[in-house]
């Protein structure tokens, strides 16, 4: 052998968000901040659910397939944030796995919640908003926690 060393083989990066290892979670941020974090982004993730939802009714689509369409949007946008923001956690086939069967469950709950509510309520001006309130509202406080004890849990 030569005192030369060779170059690592040039390779193209893998997509940033594609989850390909099991490594743990965690990050040393606190409940405190993780809660403002995730407060936050569900804001942010909430009017790209709702306003995917309204323009959805406005459409003509029923209020199950526009609450659909607008719950997809906004979960994959508070996963991709939640993530990387408010518990600064690696990608991880385990993780995302856990995130699909949660927001699954989550999903049943608020689209199920929201067509309730829909129903329930009276033909007023605020009915879709209330609905979508109560239903996000539930869904928001099982995501928070499960993604905080389980999915995302600090070490």
């Amino acid at each position: 052998m030569s005192g030369t060393t060779s170059a690592p083989e040039p390779h193209l990066p893998l997509p940033v968000e594609l989850p390909l290892v099991d490594e743990p979670g965690g990050t040393d941020v606190d409940l405190k901040t993780q809660m403002v974090r995730f407060i936050a982004t569900g804001a942010l993730s909430a009017v790209v659910d709702f306003g995917l939802y309204v323009l959805g009714l406005v459409l003509g689509l029923p209020y199950a397939v526009a609450k659909s369409i607008g719950f997809v949007a906004g979960t994959s946008t508070a996963y991709l944030i939640n993530r990387r923001w408010t518990f600064k956690a690696e990608p991880s086939r385990a993780r995302f796995i856990a995130v699909i069967v949660l927001y699954a469950v989550t999903f049943a709950v608020q689209v199920g919640l929201n067509q309730v509510m829909v129903h329930a309520l009276p033909d007023q001006w605020w009915k879709v908003p209330v609905a979508f309130v109560i239903a996000q509202g539930t869904a928001t406080v099982i995501n928070f926690v499960v993604q905080r004890a389980v999915i995302f849990k600090i070490h």
